[in-house]
């Protein structure tokens, strides 16, 4: 029974260690905001501040001021979609491809990407095809090499692969190729899927980090976690990339802590946002994608 006094003190019990836990895991994520809105001069003050007296803007003022910070956010937008866009065409259509008997050496592919998965070139052989590809310094060194991933591909072949064969044959019948039934009833039937992997492809993208710091010399073509990771560990008064110093530095009014923590709720805020959109969309996609039935 549900209603007894014994399962209702484990209910509240249960209630009480699981609000505990999402409270210990929200207050870092409170503290970063509250900082980020603490007045400059109560900082200094009170550096460890839970509930501030004034409340202030400039850091988030000062941030979306500085061209550096700015740009960088540009920069990682456009990995964002259009690397998420370029993902999803790549990775639909091969897993569609796969999932179709009829491929010529399927079995062959199927294992070669498998293959991906259990053993990797490493960093050295990455550097040394993008290099080789004339790629380095190009915003496309961080899109194309992480194009595709081979777990990705196999979960949505599986998707693929319990979509009913008379979708196509109808399709078929009324006179479409094989791109025309891809387009025009793969897709549509696949969005629970699409939204999915998307959210995976683009929070992957808008974190770039470890390949802009391997193939991208120029402080122009910067994403924003390479150019927050040098906000976060560096001090004011001893900063090795210039950037960064003179973003830092040239406002002494306000305490680079404060603009740190400014600085990573902004990157954090679109990830965020998109993600409620898509989240109706997104248990049923890896439900089905990573059962076959």
């Amino acid at each position: 029974m549900t209603s007894g006094l014994g399962y209702k003190l484990f209910a509240a019990f249960n209630y009480l260690v699981l609000g505990l836990c999402a409270l210990a895991t929200l207050l870092p994520f409170l503290y970063v905001v509250i900082v980020s809105f603490t007045d400059a001069t109560e900082y200094l003050t009170t550096p460890v501040v839970l509930i501030p007296k004034q409340w202030s803007l400039d850091s988030y003022k000062y941030i979306f001021s500085t061209g550096t910070f700015m740009r960088s956010m540009g920069i990682s937008a456009f990995l964002a979609v259009v690397g998420t866009l370029c993902s999803l065409i790549v990775t639909s259509a091969l897993a569609y491809a796969l999932s179709r008997k009829r491929l010529k050496g399927r079995t062959f592919f199927q294992v070669a990407i498998l293959l991906t998965m259990l053993f990797n070139a490493g960093m050295i052989p990455n550097f040394l095809l993008v290099d080789g590809l004339g790629l380095m310094n190009s915003i496309w060194s961080l899109i194309l090499p992480a194009l595709t991933s081979a777990w990705y591909v196999l979960l949505m072949k599986n998707f693929y692969g319990e979509i009913p064969d008379e979708l196509e044959e109808a399709a078929r019948i009324d006179g479409c190729s094989d791109i025309g039934v891809f387009v025009k009833i793969i897709l549509p039937v696949s969005t629970s899927a699409l939204a999915a992997f998307g959210l995976f492809y683009a929070v992957g993208y808008w974190n770039t980090y470890f390949s802009a710091v391997l193939f991208i010399n120029d402080d122009a073509l910067r994403p924003m976690q390479v150019v927050l990771q040098l906000m976060l560990i560096t001090a004011s008064t001893q900063v090795a990339d210039p950037a960064v110093a003179a973003m830092l530095e040239s406002e002494r009014s306000i305490p680079p802590q404060v603009i740190k923590m400014a600085a990573v709720v902004v990157s954090s805020l679109p990830i965020v946002m998109v993600y409620p959109f898509v989240q109706k969309y997104f248990v049923k996609g890896m439900m089905v994608g990573s059962v076959k039935g």
